[in-house]
């Protein structure tokens, strides 16, 4: 049996919840609706940055705003987190 690491789960808890917060803040861009701060979209991409990047890229969600570069820079860093925990 495959054994997952408690911290493998909870990163792709974090990655699958900024997905969704990306795209519901495209929704509601659309719609005219009440937006998520971009303050908590990025601290959103800080803890789930693949979800969050999937969801800029195939939404075109906050793909201008400057400060939303960092979101690349992000999965960056969750990589080298991995790789220096040695989880997968």
């Amino acid at each position: 049996m495959i054994q997952i690491s408690p911290l493998v789960i909870l990163l792709a808890i974090a990655n699958i919840v900024s997905l969704i917060i990306f795209v519901f803040d495209k929704l509601k861009s659309k719609s005219g609706g009440r937006r998520i701060p971009e303050s908590r979209l990025l601290l959103a991409a800080l803890a789930g940055p693949f979800g969050a990047y999937i969801g800029m890229l195939l939404f075109r969600h906050k793909t201008r705003k400057t400060k939303f570069l960092l979101v690349p820079l992000f999965v960056l860093m969750q990589i080298g987190l991995i790789v220096y925990l040695r989880l997968i």
